[in-house]
């Protein structure tokens, strides 16, 4: 056992390591293509002042936003990204008991040329270690895409916001249940096809099969399809459809579909989203709803006050509720650090009463 434990940190080392020598190695690579400047006159001055280059705004990986690096002209592109969060919360169910935990703390290389991309991420903080491993493959217009590998199935708006973008601390007790509980949705192995028309409304389809749910063996059960497909009829509105069915081959034993919507009004953002379908426990239905204003305090300073509410009512033979509701302000500095103080009052499945917990949470990317 500590033989294990010693080789599974030792790898983890080793793979750090190796992410994070990307800068290194492209720094000296570029180094190495800096022409020799030919000799000047003695008394003549060769110094000229480099030009200073405009700070390019962070990116996310395509794992967590697949239109990250869209506007992207450059025909060959390396880029090593990573995050950290850093949580400390009091749960009243645990007698406001203080836990530290480390939600986050991921770090990964993104490489592309021409029409093909592949990124590589981990997460040094979790069990899974392997977050996304895929590759991307595009035609020249970009309207046709192939994706191969580990990642996001295109279910449900609020799973496929980027964790950075989003102003909540967690995606919420409806994703949970769903993904963590009822293995609907997350990242799985799989083969997917997406369709883009920017003159059709910004048309986007995606839609692929993905390795099922592991069995009570232990074995993958046959594959899942899930599909997705969004408009935006101008540009402060997205609406979208999404869906999940599991074991497709073998005939869906479980199934959800789910429509959204996101509304931006200049600073004010709003989105809402509404879930419906069959568990192993029957029926269910799901509601989600979320507002957050931006307030600009100075260049690089803003104050993102937030709230939120959700529900999940199952309707079968287990009859059961749960909701959530959620308040909290983010302090958010450039894009590239934030500090968000967030309540969540909640009925999650399986209490037996709600409770209170507050959480401190500080994030950074780099």
């Amino acid at each position: 056992m500590v033989g294990w434990r010693g080789w599974e940190w030792s790898w983890r080392g080793l793979l750090a390591a190796v992410l994070l020598s990307g800068p290194a190695l492209a720094q000296e690579q570029v180094a190495e293509a800096q022409p020799v400047s030919p000799e000047a006159p003695e008394g003549v001055s060769t110094d000229v002042p480099a030009p200073k280059k405009a700070k390019k705004p962070k990116t996310e990986p395509l794992g967590e936003n697949p239109d990250a690096a869209d506007d992207s002209k450059d025909e060959r592109t390396l880029r090593v990204f990573g995050r950290v969060f850093a949580r400390a919360s009091a749960d009243q169910r645990d007698e406001y008991s203080r836990s530290l935990s480390l939600p986050s703390a991921r770090v990964g290389v993104n490489a592309g040329f021409e029409n093909i991309e592949a990124e590589v991420s981990a997460d040094l903080s979790s069990k899974s270690l392997l977050k996304d491993a895929f590759v991307r493959i595009a035609d020249g217009h970009k309207r046709l895409r192939l994706y191969a590998g580990q990642f996001k199935a295109p279910f449900l708006a609020r799973e496929l916001e980027s964790t950075w973008d989003l102003p909540l601390m967690d995606r919420g007790l409806v994703v949970g249940y769903l993904k963590d509980t009822n293995q609907l949705g997350g990242r799985r192995m799989g083969l997917m096809g997406e369709v883009r028309l920017k003159e059709a409304w910004n048309l986007k389809f995606s839609g692929g099969l993905f390795q099922g749910a592991k069995d009570e063996t232990g074995q993958h059960t046959s594959e899942d399809a899930s599909a997705r497909v969004t408009v935006r009829p101008f540009k402060a509105l997205t609406v979208g459809a999404s869906s999940y069915l599991t074991q497709v081959m073998a005939g869906t034993k479980q199934y959800a579909v789910a429509t959204d919507g996101t509304l931006h009004l200049g600073a004010l953002a709003l989105s809402g989203e509404a879930v419906t379908g069959r568990l192993g426990l029957g029926p269910f239905t799901a509601q989600l709803g979320l507002i957050s204003y931006l307030l600009p305090l100075t260049h690089d300073w803003a104050l993102q006050p937030l709230a939120g509410a959700e529900a999940l009512q199952l309707h079968g033979d287990v009859v059961g509720r749960g909701w959530a509701t959620v308040g909290g302000a983010n302090l958010l500095f450039s894009d590239a650090f934030k500090a968000q103080l967030q309540a969540e009052h909640a009925l999650r499945p399986g209490d037996e009463a709600p409770g209170t917990e507050y959480s401190l949470q500080l994030a950074m990317r780099f």
